[in-house]
């Protein structure tokens, strides 16, 4: 029977390694030792004169047995595997730890540490010790297969021991592995015992380092191993990548800058060389030497990082960049030397590697400039890389166009898109990504689709948040529906984003203006169940925004009882992950509440939300003031108004909006018209819903008097009819036998609409011909056509003016010179002058 595949206990492995017989000659035979196990050949006896070796034939059955089991491992036998190694251990021939190194290397490769564990038992009860090429593929076995503790107390430990010295590879090693880990603890660990034993540093050491620096956003901690790293090397083009690459992720765009254009400058010079292995790396022909641990040197670097280590990427912001290559280059050298010799070194054959390397930093640095929106920096490397024959590549464009993007927006983009094209440059995912973003904010919805049909693969789902955020401001949800489609054939996975989205998009069925029905509201609640069950498939949970667009889907139905049942279940959800339910959530229940005339049960809800300690802001006390009015309860209105004041919060347009509308519920016109002029006196930016509110009740009530003088009002308060506007004033005078008196008002405020209206392409000329006056069959719908595309108060004006024309009324653009309108102003004069 095979051992259980168990960790040994730590204690008893480092007891029975003490156990074991140390070599004879620690040090000067090592080297001579481990290059003959590796050529096949093992240790017959050690004397003072020194060592006699004798062949290890390849037939050897011990030889044979490793290769199976090796065999065994790399077919997945492990049970057949553990049984030989048993048979191995247990056979009469005596063993060797040139017995184990084969299995020992291809579990340091795969890694396989569990096996090496079983190796490391079996050594342990057959009283082998370990030599030095068995110690480090251990090692390296635990490292890479992260037994970290394991690990460290094997270097801790047997680095007392007489005969194995580990090297400083082995503490680089172990450093790596920290690194891929993210063990913080550990280094620290391995840095206290490097110092202790002298070890010092190379310049590998300093790549862990800082790649746990980088992992840490420590940005001073790598500023600290930059210090102690030029106190002892001159700068490879690789040490000053690493740094770069450093710099750039950490948002450090001044120190990455500067580190760049002394690379550039290195390579003008000549300094820096670049080879290659016979694998195809890339290496530094100057040898790594290590630095010994001495005058404070070798000490731990702060890696603990804090939530000051790393400074905003805007904080750091450059004012000032060198315009060209020139300027970048060091003081001791000329100009006419950087123009004559400097640049054209870099086109030559045996420098390519170099300039591969420096197409690679350049890139770093660029994806920097995209992540601090800094273009004009972005810019100028591009220009420099051009100065320098250094043809950017995919990557460099794509760090290029983020960056443009950002700053600049989609159309200078996709002209650095039309380069790439020019140059047979396929663009990344990524770059395709962030200009369909940048098309979808601005709405370009055919462009932003176009972009993102091109992606062949794309691993998170915002771009497609982003075009699914432009479909729910234009409301188009028809379009939402087929990048849905292409999510699901890439699959990609949906994040609460998507959710959140998707609940705002398909849970409301009804179009603008139109009520939820039975019907619909049977739709709704199938669309968010299907929903919720993919949230649930996917493993995501509700956040506040993907509820509160749920219930506002709900409310916006008229599906009461689904939102009271749903709100229910949102309290509990948020309690047991111990958050509020939060403010923004309870007011869209008590804005549909409200909205359904469901008053008693708003202020149940209300009462409800303020034992829960969910403070009310601006907007609830608002909703609350707004429901007062179905009450008809103006003392409650005012006692909120107080409460909201003691609260911090002052009244806002739209808290006079809903006390004039109690107010109107009694046809008090007079107070209405009261808290009008208060509102105005305290200064608030006023809006048209507030005086339509009034027009509607003047015109339920045939008040005229008020209707004109509101009209006046809103013109002299430089506030913008819209088709409410228009509507209560036509009907108000249509419905008294005013019809001409009518059809004027309607053209003056159709007018204004359009006169005040900033966002229109048209002329008033344009208007007439093409819309007015047009007797083309397709002018209305083309009028229709504004409609959807969100223009709503350009079309109904047109529309209006069309079909005053239509009704063989004279059009004229001068609303304010109309005899209804001067009226209008005369007699609101007087009686502002009367009062």
């Amino acid at each position: 029977m095979h051992r259980p595949l168990a960790r040994v206990p730590l204690r008893s492995i480092a007891e029975s390694l003490c156990k074991s017989k140390p070599r004879e000659h620690p040090l000067l035979l090592q080297g001579r030792r481990n290059v003959a196990e590796n050529l096949g050949f093992s240790r017959a006896h050690t004397t003072s004169k020194g060592l006699e070796f004798s062949v290890y034939g390849t037939e050897s059955t011990t030889r044979s047995m490793q290769m199976q089991i090796v065999d065994a491992l790399r077919c997945g036998e492990r049970s057949k595997a553990s049984n030989l190694l048993l048979d191995l251990g247990h056979g009469n021939h005596s063993l060797r730890p040139a017995d184990f190194v084969h299995i020992l290397n291809y579990c340091a490769r795969s890694p396989d540490p569990l096996f090496v564990m079983e190796i490391w038992r079996l050594m342990e009860e057959r009283e082998i010790g370990l030599n030095n090429i068995c110690y480090f593929l251990i090692i390296r076995a635990l490292c890479k297969g992260g037994y970290l503790e394991e690990a460290y107390n094997l270097i801790n430990f047997l680095g007392e021991r007489h005969g194995i010295y580990p090297i400083l590879s082995v503490y680089n090693g172990f450093l790596r592995a920290c690194a891929k880990m993210r063990s913080i603890v550990h280094t620290n660990q391995c840095l206290d015992l490097m110092e202790h034993r002298m070890v010092g540093k190379n310049e590998v050491t300093y790549s862990e380092l800082l790649k746990l620096a980088v992992w840490q956003q420590n940005l001073s901690a790598v500023h600290e191993i930059w210090r102690e790293y030029v106190k002892h090397y001159s700068f490879t083009i690789f040490s000053l990548q690493k740094f770069i690459r450093s710099f750039s992720r950490l948002g450090d765009l001044k120190s990455a800058y500067e580190t760049l254009q002394h690379m550039v400058a290195l390579a003008i010079r000549r300094i820096i060389f670049v080879n290659r292995t016979a694998e195809g790396k890339l290496y530094s022909s100057r040898l790594d030497i290590p630095i010994l641990s001495n005058d404070g040197l070798g000490r731990k670097f702060d890696l603990e990082g804090n939530e000051h280590s790393v400074p905003s990427i805007h904080c750091r912001k450059i004012d000032t960049y060198p315009s060209n290559i020139e300027q970048c280059t060091p003081p001791s050298m000329g100009n006419r030397e950087a123009e004559s010799g400097g640049l054209g070194v870099l086109n030559k054959y045996e420098n390519r590697l170099v300039m591969r390397v420096l197409r690679w930093s350049f890139s770093d640095v660029i994806q920097a400039c995209a992540q601090a929106r800094n273009c004009g920096l972005a810019e100028q490397l591009i220009l420099q890389m051009k100065n320098l024959r250094l043809q950017p590549s995919s990557h460099t464009y794509d760090g290029f166009v983020r960056a443009v993007v950002s700053e600049r927006g989609y159309i200078d983009g996709m002209e650095v898109l039309k380069v790439m094209k020019q140059r047979n440059l396929k663009p990344y995912d990524s770059t395709l990504a962030t200009l369909s973003v940048g098309c979808s904010k601005v709405l370009e919805l055919d462009l932003a689709k176009s972009l993102l049909d091109q992606i062949s693969e794309c691993p998170y789902p915002y771009p497609y948040n982003a075009f699914l955020t432009a479909c729910d401001r234009l409301d188009q949800p028809e379009r939402a529906v087929q990048i849905l489609a292409k999510m699901k054939r890439l699959k990609i996975l949906p994040d609460i984003r998507t959710y959140e989205l998707l609940f705002s998009l398909f849970g409301n069925v009804n179009a603008p203006y139109e009520e939820g029905n039975m019907l619909s509201q049977v739709d709704a609640a199938k669309r968010i169940n299907a929903i919720e069950m993919d949230m649930a498939k996917n493993g995501v949970q509700h956040s506040h925004l993907s509820m509160k667009n749920l219930l506002k889907a709900l409310g916006a139905e008229g599906m009461i009882q689904e939102l009271i049942r749903y709100l229910q279940v949102a309290e509990n959800l948020f309690f047991r992950n111990q958050t509020y339910l939060g403010t923004p959530i309870y007011n869209a229940v008590l804005h549909s509440l409200v909205e359904a005339k469901e008053s008693h049960m708003a202020v149940e809800i209300f009462k409800t939300m303020k034992s829960y300690g969910c403070p009310p802001d601006a907007a609830t006390y608002n909703i609350m003031i707004d429901c007062c009015s179905i009450l008809r309860c103006f003392k409650s209105a005012c006692s909120l108004v107080s409460m909201m004041v003691r609260d911090g919060f002052c009244p806002q347009t739209l808290t006079y909006t809903a006390l004039i509308k109690i107010r109107l519920e009694d046809e008090n016109f007079e107070e209405a018209l009261n808290l009008l002029d208060q509102a105005c006196s305290e200064g608030l930016e006023l809006d048209v819903l507030l005086f339509n509110t009034i027009l509607q009740k003047a015109y339920a009530r045939g008040r005229i008097d008020v209707i004109e003088f509101i009209v006046e009002r809103m013109r002299q308060e430089n506030i913008q009819p819209d088709t409410s506007t228009c509507h209560y004033v036509f009907s108000a005078y249509v419905d008294r036998g005013f019809h001409s008196t009518a059809v004027e008002a309607l053209q003056v405020l159709s007018m204004r609409m359009l006169n005040e209206e900033d966002n229109t392409q048209y002329e008033k000329t344009q208007f007439e011909d093409d819309f007015i006056l047009s007797e083309d069959s397709e002018a209305e719908s083309q009028i229709l056509q504004l409609f959807k595309d969100s223009e709503e108060n350009v079309a109904v004006a047109l529309m209006n003016l069309r079909w005053c024309a239509i009704a063989g009324f004279s059009i004229s653009w001068s609303p304010d010179q109309s005899p209804w309108a001067r009226r209008l102003l005369t007699d609101y004069e007087t009686r502002k002058g009367a009062a």
